[in-house]
């Protein structure tokens, strides 16, 4: 008579622990495995920042070109389908791309530049004003308390503006000048735009199938994420900008184009430079038109930057970012005291593109675990169907000859 086989248990056996002991040495030497990873993970990360910033006069032209080559590739791509080629595409568009930005910093530049001693001026006073009326009722705050206060935040703005001129200048003077470094980033961004289509394939064979595989993903990700940010960023800036130079205009109130372009800018760098905006706006009504005027433009800024962070950002901004508003403080905060300005505008694209890689690898493990789950699932149906006496198929399982050596019957 042939032995009856045993159903397999479809559930992994657990290790068995013999005493407490035994538990407390596995559980460290896991804490030991993870934090020995971490060690290394941070110490790979410090040589690659300590090496980014020895070559920072390197780094920045091309982090430049890359967010320009971001915002070009969309009518290079478009010339390129109707049959231009890859050179001349990316030449005419640079070139558009150039005689447009002259043409704004031609007509702005100047009169931002002429009217800046004013602007200071509008906005020293209108801190004067706010003083004054700090000191009244029914806020009779103590001048020992606003002379503080008032060091605090000029201390504070003149260390912010030497750093956001070191920031844009430091490496910019190694290279030469600032020139230099925008003709190297015009002809990085020719080179990208022209080669992108390039690069995919080529990493793909020089990193191999798998990894190719990966990087190649991240890559076309990390692009669309970048495009993405900068040009919805740039439109959400240019409905701040409008809406709230309208209300200015509308009211009165002196230097409105100059704002509006300082809050067109400010867009860019999310958070800080609309709260910066709209309070350099607020001053100066308040110094030319009085404190109804001045309430009418804090609202407008209020009512503005609320439909930007509510309904703008989250419709434009969520399938390209996705990222938790702290996130973005943080990034900007931590850009604008490393390398100041330019620090400050890249920090956000910087934090989605790691955001990216961060979702990408939890996708591949989340793939990992279901088809891991799958191949168990299916090795345990398979012994259930053996344990129960027939195939994977339906049928009858063929007869073992070693459990009868004569063939007959029992």
């Amino acid at each position: 008579m042939s032995d009856t086989p045993t159903t397999a248990d479809p559930t992994p056996r657990r290790r068995r622990f013999r005493d407490r002991g035994e538990v407390i040495g596995n559980g460290g030497l896991w804490l030991a495995k993870w934090s020995l990873c971490l060690v290394a993970i941070a110490a790979g990360a410090w040589v690659v920042w300590t090496v980014l910033g020895r070559l920072w006069v390197v780094v920045l032209p091309v982090l430049m070109a890359i967010v320009v080559a971001t915002v070009l590739w969309p009518p290079t791509r478009a010339m390129m389908k109707r049959g231009v080629p890859a050179a001349a595409a990316a030449g005419i568009t640079l070139a558009g791309f150039f005689a447009v930005l002259s043409g704004i910093v031609a007509l702005i530049v100047p009169s931002v530049v002429d009217q800046a001693p004013e602007l200071a001026n509008k906005a020293s006073e209108g801190l004067r004003t706010v003083q004054h009326w700090l000191q009244g009722p029914p806020v009779n705050l103590r001048d020992d308390q606003i002379d503080s206060a008032v060091q605090a935040i000029t201390s504070k703005l003149q260390s912010s503006a030497q750093s956001i001129a070191t920031g844009v200048f430091s490496g910019v003077s190694a290279a030469g000048s600032l020139l230099i470094t925008a003709f190297l980033v015009l002809v990085l961004a020719f080179f990208f735009i022209k080669d992108g289509p390039r690069f995919l394939p080529w990493l793909h064979s020089v990193s191999g199938g798998r990894a190719g595989r990966h990087f190649e993903a991240v890559a076309v990700r990390v692009w669309d994420t970048l495009g993405g940010f900068i040009r919805t960023q740039a439109l959400v800036s240019f409905v701040d900008a409008f809406f709230i130079g309208l209300g200015l205009v509308i009211l009165g109130v002196p230097l409105a184009p100059v704002l509006a372009v300082l809050t067109f800018l400010g867009g860019f760098i999310p958070i800080v430079g609309a709260f910066v905006a709209g309070a350099l706006a607020v001053l100066v009504a308040l110094v030319a038109k009085g404190w109804t005027t001045a309430l009418i433009i804090l609202i407008i800024v209020l009512a503005v930057q609320q439909l930007e962070g509510n309904v703008l950002q989250p419709v434009l901004q969520s399938r390209s970012m996705n990222l938790h508003a702290a996130i973005v403080l943080l990034a900007v905060t931590g850009g604008s005291s490393l390398y100041g300005i330019v620090g400050a505008f890249l920090a956000v694209p910087v934090a989605a593109c790691v955001a990216v890689v961060i979702r990408y690898i939890g996708e591949q493990i989340d793939h990992k675990l279901e088809a891991q789950d799958i191949l168990e699932q299916e090795a345990a149906d398979l012994d259930t169907a053996i344990g129960d006496g027939t195939s994977t198929d339906g049928a009858e399982p063929a007869a073992d000859p070693a459990a009868d050596p004569v063939g007959g019957p029992a």
